[in-house]
């Protein structure tokens, strides 16, 4: 778990170093995603790091949470954005470090295979990848609307992983079958580095950018917007429907949006 632990806070240091010093001009900025604020972003963020930090040491406390969101489940995220946006925006950014400092110690001391309660069980290594995830996604929304600069890591490859592994996901949530041919992901690493998934002598391919990949997974890019190379129906129709995340289907940016 250290290597993932020690990713997961480097990236909420990455967002961390974007918010730290903004006015309250910037906190009321309206992101691209779904009308939110900075703040809402970061109150976001906080409620489900808290929601990890129960669920890695808490099950009780966890399951008490839970009980909540089910009852609030038709106003779900506003509920969830509610005890952030009580709070001054310094308080609130105390409250995420303190919260995501709890979270990380709670992961460390774990199996990186030990099964944790969530909307549905996972490990303890996928909930901290989950989580590093959304940090970096709704880290883009902010640094979208501020024009700041968030420099790519091969942190990535965590959200990459996670987004080839969730191919099937991203059709079985709008109730269509996966595509049968297999998808090759070539994939250029921040580093250098070459990643890749999938047999090399597959006829559908994806290859370009690490980051691309993960903006368009995350659904915070058109893959027509990015520098992806697409080739083949089966590799189209999933970057078309990607969703990385879980939950009902969702649609990203549309394209021309960030051409």
């Amino acid at each position: 778990m250290k290597d993932i632990c020690k990713d997961l806070a480097a990236e909420c240091q990455a967002l961390d170093d974007v918010v730290a010093h903004i006015d309250d001009a910037a906190w009321a900025a309206v992101t691209p995603f779904d009308g939110w604020t900075v703040k809402d972003e970061i109150a976001h963020l906080v409620y489900f790091d808290m929601l990890a930090r129960l669920s890695a040491s808490d099950k009780e406390g966890f399951d008490k949470e839970m009980a909540k969101l089910i009852e609030k489940f038709e106003t779900l995220f506003e509920y969830t954005l509610e005890p952030g946006r009580a709070k001054s925006n310094k308080d609130l950014l105390e409250w995420w470090r303190a919260e995501r400092k709890g979270m990380i110690a709670a992961y460390e001391v774990l199996d990186p295979k030990a099964r944790l309660p969530w909307h549905l069980p996972m490990s303890a290594r996928s909930s901290a990848t989950a989580r590093l995830m959304e940090t970096w996604a709704h880290g883009q929304d902010i640094v979208d609307v501020l024009g700041a600069s968030r420099p790519a890591s091969d942190r990535l490859k965590h959200i990459a992983h996670l987004g080839v592994a969730t191919f099937g996901w991203s059709f079985k949530c709008r109730g269509m079958e996966a595509p049968e041919n297999p998808v090759r992901v070539e994939l250029q690493s921040p580093s250098g580095v070459l990643w890749a998934w999938g047999a090399e002598d597959g006829a559908d391919t994806i290859t370009g950018p690490a980051e691309d990949f993960c903006l368009v997974v995350a659904q915070r890019r058109h893959y027509l917007d990015t520098s992806l190379k697409v080739t083949g129906k089966a590799a189209t129709d999933w970057m078309t429907h990607a969703q990385i995340f879980a939950g009902p289907p969702a649609t990203g940016p549309k394209p021309g949006t960030f051409r």
